[in-house]
């Protein structure tokens, strides 16, 4: 009885660990991450803008800090309250704290994503100059980016129990036309290395069909 029971806790503390190591459990403030991690450390020699790939040396007031999958939406899942009661939130804070979600977004482009879900909008939605489509509450990224955006909110869902902010198959579509290219398995590979944990769904991008 006594083994038995050994044997239980110790595969009840095996589950936890594997639990654990699909998390980001080294980052539990924002603020200090995103100055210290996300510009001083992944974007410190610069890069482009996620969703318009413009080029960029340092942070400037047009660029800010984004979500791929908003921070809004995390609230609101999670029911912490306002964003100031959220950020005393624990698990909010762990939340907020991955960079896998985070990407560097020209500053307009930001505001014009609160509150709104992704979609695939189709001809009829003229795009923008950057390749965006929008539409009463409803966003779609450039098709460059489209399998990146499935692959972090993917990883999202999975990883936090947090719900879809858009249709399955539509995130699943994405993902299987817009495969991982260099950019997107560099920047994973860096965030990886500062982090301490992988995205599955950049490394076996199949896994989201299960999903």
């Amino acid at each position: 009885m006594k083994h038995f029971s050994l044997t239980l806790v110790t595969l009840s503390l095996l589950l936890s660990a594997s639990l654990v190591i699909g998390q980001n459990t080294r980052f539990s403030d924002p603020d200090t991450v995103i100055k210290n991690e996300f510009w001083g450390n992944l974007y410190a020699e610069g890069g482009n803008s996620f969703f318009c790939d413009t080029a960029f040396t340092s942070k400037g007031f047009l660029l800010k800090d984004g979500y791929v999958y908003p921070l809004a939406d995390i609230r609101s899942a999670l029911d912490c309250g306002t964003s100031r009661a959220c950020e005393k939130d624990n698990r909010y804070r762990q939340i907020a704290s991955d960079l896998h979600n985070m990407v560097p977004v020209k500053s307009r482009i930001e505001m014009q994503r609160r509150n709104v879900r992704y979609e695939d909008l189709g001809a009829t939605v003229k795009p923008s100059d950057c390749g965006i489509r929008e539409s009463a509450g409803f966003f779609e990224p450039p098709k460059r980016v489209k399998g990146d955006v499935a692959r972090t909110v993917a990883y999202m869902v999975d990883t936090y129990e947090l719900p879809w902010i858009g249709a399955t198959p539509v995130f699943q579509d994405w993902s299987r036309n817009d495969p991982p290219d260099d950019t997107e398995l560099t920047r994973h590979r860096r965030v990886s290395e500062i982090q301490g944990n992988k995205n599955p769904f950049v490394t076996n991008p199949e896994l989201i069909e299960q999903l």
